[in-house]
Order: structure tokens, then sequence, then C-alpha cells
């Protein structure tokens, strides 16, 4: 992962990724983690989204995992919360009622500087990794989150079209990482309004993975 890119991208303010208000499959599909309220939701590559909010306002507590501190100090400023700020050189803290915001290299973070999470919610994680990142990546989350159940969205689309980030992740992908651990279920598509980017077609997915020891 490159640190550097992601830093430039949020010190020239080239976050086209974030999105304004809560994801639409987000809100439509968190039902089916069946989760009670106050339970802890941890979100890997999360910058400022909107998602937080969202979840905050349900009743569910977050952690979240971001490389910027840019995109950390504006979350806080957005929430119209002071965090406590804590932590060292490689993993820093910012924190406040019902928030924890890890900071640093996803690959740095530790399941003790997690702590103990009831799902984990992937918006922004694995579609911004390239493929050579995503297998370790896949291995560090389901290590650190303890293979907590998962709410996953990607993209499909014409990789040969984008570069990227997002990244295209297709099924067959989603099923390499995860289906050894994970019992898979597409809960729904949709097409991406304008093209990703304005620029080609694609479509976004959300899928539910759940532990395959997990009772039913």
């Amino acid at each position: 992962m490159d640190e550097n890119f992601w830093r430039r991208k949020w010190q020239r303010n080239e976050i086209a990724f974030h999105e304004g208000k809560a994801n639409r499959l987000l809100v439509a599909n968190f039902k089916f983690l069946s989760l009670p309220k106050g339970a802890r939701v941890f979100l890997p590559l999360c910058g400022k989204t909107r998602d937080i909010h969202w979840l905050l306002s349900s009743g569910y507590r977050v952690v979240g995992a971001e490389l910027s501190e840019m995109a950390i100090g504006q979350l806080f400023e957005e929430l119209g919360v002071r965090p406590t700020i804590s932590g060292d050189k490689r993993i820093g803290r910012y924190g406040a009622e019902g928030i924890d915001i890890l900071v640093g290299d996803i690959f740095n973070v530790s399941r003790d500087d997690l702590g103990r999470v009831d799902a984990v919610y992937d918006r922004a994680a694995l579609v911004a990794l390239p493929e050579t990142d995503r297998g370790r990546y896949a291995a560090h989350l389901m290590e650190i989150a303890d293979r907590a159940p998962q709410l996953l969205i990607s993209y499909e689309y014409d990789q040969r079209l984008l570069a990227g980030p997002p990244f295209s992740v297709t099924y067959e992908e989603v099923a390499r990482r995860y289906q050894a651990s994970y019992d898979l279920k597409l809960l729904a598509s949709a097409d991406v309004a304008g093209g990703l980017k304005g620029k080609c077609a694609a479509t976004e997915n959300i899928w539910l993975l759940t532990p395959r020891d997990a009772p039913n």
C-alpha cells in the first residue's frame, strides 16, 4: 500500500471517493448483521465517511482505522466532537464517546489495538488496495477482527477502462479471499449512477460474510 499516495489525495482534497451521505447499500442492508444496539463496528480505511455518522446516530459504536490524520481531524470536526489523542508513532488513537479511530498503516494494527469488534463494515478498504495487497489485507483483517461477520462492498467493472482505485473485485476474488472462512451471500447490487468516476459502467455489490462456525 502506497501511504504517500493516500496522504497526497487528502492534502490535495482529491477525495471524489468520499460520499456526502451514508452509503445507500449500507443503510438498506445493515440489518442483515443482526447486531444489537451498542455493538462495536470496525471500518478499515474509513477516511471521514458519512457512514460513521449514520452508525453512531443509529446507536452503534464505531472503531475505524485510517492512514491520514487530516481525514481523521476532518471527521471529528464534522462530528462536532473534540477527540482525546493518544498512542505512539506506530499507531495513534483519536477517541471520544462511542468512537475510536486508529491512526496509521492498517497492517500495523494488531488485535490488541483494535479490541473486540462485533462486525466489520468494509466499504473502502479491499477495493482501495491493488491486487498484490488484497490477499495480505484479507488475512490480516480476519486475524485482527477475530473473523467477525462482515458487510463488504465491492465494485465490478472493466479494469482496462479505469486504473483504480477503487479497483474491480469480482465474485471469484471475493470467494478466493474469504470463502474458506465465511459463507458468502450477495445481498444487493446496483449500477453506479453515471458510471464509476463518470468514466465507465460499474456495479456496486454488497456482501454478507458470515463466519462458518457461527450458529444458525
